[in-house]
């Protein structure tokens, strides 16, 4: 299978926060959530992926090209937006209309107004005088408008009401009909990756935790919550993150290495993220707490 982008190894020093051997495959036709508490490394990582800042070390290819040798050629198939509209503020949709079709060669005229006139964005308005919801409908129009083979999503539904988000991921669901157009899509919000995303990448303070089908994530894993006692019988190897509360445990498990006698709790992305990021080190001393329990 192509793949749309390819991260390996990248490593980037940016002021006190670094990115430490960055990897992970978006394949070409799928989605990809970029999951990540802020400050994670999420954007540090896309702005490396579009050379808005070089990084020190690593690999990345998008389409398999190179992402620097082959730029122009690369960004003509790429659509990026950002958690802000990156335009004048006096611009009007209309005035950006005028300026992207001299920018891109495969710019649609026709779509961009269509679209516009489908998500209600008005042509004639200056950004200063839409809404947050609106700016964002606008900034997406602009980069589904030269019919990219890529969008890079960098917190688009951040901040936006439930009706506005839900017609933004309508809009990315239809994009992805044509089997070959790719997504990457950053966001804090999993309960949208959780309706649209194939992968689920997962980053904190600049490492990755894990990138993995959203379907494995979510099928073959679970949670268990009760007592250390009650907890004896639970396989050590299916143990893969511990979180200690006030009731007892919650205990992230391989669904599969689990006796049915238990009962599991199927999991949501962000219960599975909060593992990662707060239980995996809690493992070993929730073993060891438990082994000299049950002696």
């Amino acid at each position: 299978m192509q793949n749309a982008i390819e991260v390996r190894n990248l490593s980037k020093k940016f002021h006190q926060f670094q990115l430490k051997g960055v990897s992970f495959t978006l394949p070409k036709g799928t989605i990809m959530g970029f999951v990540g508490e802020n400050g994670a490394g999420k954007t540090t990582t896309i702005k490396c992926i579009l050379n808005l800042l070089k990084k020190d070390y690593g690999e990345i290819n998008i389409f398999e090209q190179h992402h620097v040798k082959n730029e122009k050629a690369i960004k003509e198939q790429i659509g990026v937006v950002f958690d802000d509209i990156h335009f004048p503020d006096m611009l009007s949709a209309k005035k950006i209309n005028s300026i992207m079709k001299s920018v891109f060669s495969t710019w649609d005229e026709a779509y961009y107004f269509n679209l516009l006139k489908k998500l209600k964005v008005s042509e004639n308005k200056s950004i200063k005088e839409l809404s947050r919801g609106m700016k964002m409908k606008l900034s997406i129009t602009i980069a589904l408008s030269h019919h990219p083979k890529l969008l890079i999503l960098d917190e688009p539904t951040s901040g936006l009401d439930p009706i506005v988000r839900d017609e933004i991921l309508d809009l990315f669901l239809e994009y992805m009909q044509d089997e070959t157009n790719s997504i990457l899509f950053s966001s804090h919000i999993t309960s949208d990756l959780e309706k649209i995303a194939d992968y689920i990448t997962l980053i904190h303070d600049g490492e990755i935790l894990f990138s993995e089908s959203k379907d494995i994530l979510l099928y073959d894993y679970a949670i268990w919550r009760g007592t250390l006692d009650e907890s004896k019988d639970l396989p050590e190897d299916a143990i893969i993150a511990v979180r200690e509360n006030s009731f007892g445990f919650e205990i992230l498990v391989k669904r599969h290495q689990v006796s049915t006698a238990f009962e599991l709790i199927k999991p949501t992305i962000e219960e599975i993220m909060l593992f990662f990021v707060k239980g995996a080190p809690s493992n070993a001393r929730f073993i060891d707490k438990r082994s000299s329990y049950t002696k």
